[in-house]
């Protein structure tokens, strides 16, 4: 199976109780279709008392499937807590977008994706384009503020 069907056979569901464990998320979801994997990952640090994040991934085997249990089961309420389900989103390079270790100006992609040409910075800096100082010229007032026009 590629990762772009895998992707849509797979089922997001955010506002996990946190009672809910794999075995109650496969329970929960079995009648829509055979699935293939849940996965509930764990808190980043090991010394958090929580069993889960919130949420979890049900792989079924078939897209059909995974539509018809987000269909079903959106808004629906396990364990005392309404739960969200939408089709699951492909995961994030840790060195992409917000969030990550890398300026975003200096992630891959970003000048072509807002229009600006490798050469724009350098341009600026060469001295033809800038702006004038709004500094410069001030030598010669002696008092601050805006000038006072003649009546």
């Amino acid at each position: 199976m590629s990762d772009q069907s895998r992707q849509k056979a797979t089922v997001f569901v955010g506002g996990l109780s946190n009672e809910v464990n794999s075995q109650t998320l496969h329970d929960a979801f079995i009648p829509f279709g055979e699935i293939v994997d849940v996965s509930l990952p764990k808190p980043e640090l090991a010394s958090n008392k929580e069993p889960h994040r919130g949420f979890g991934y049900v792989e079924f085997s078939l897209a059909e499937d995974a539509r018809e249990a987000i269909d079903n089961m959106d808004q629906a309420e396990l364990y005392g807590r309404v739960i969200k389900c939408n089709q699951a989103k492909p995961q994030k390079d840790a060195s992409e977008g917000l969030g990550s270790r890398t300026a975003v100006w200096e992630q891959e992609g970003y000048a072509s994706k807002y229009n600006m040409a490798e050469d724009d910075g350098a341009a600026a800096e060469d001295g033809d384009d800038k702006p004038m100082d709004p500094m410069q010229g001030l030598e010669g007032l002696d008092v601050a503020g805006p000038r006072m026009q003649a009546a």
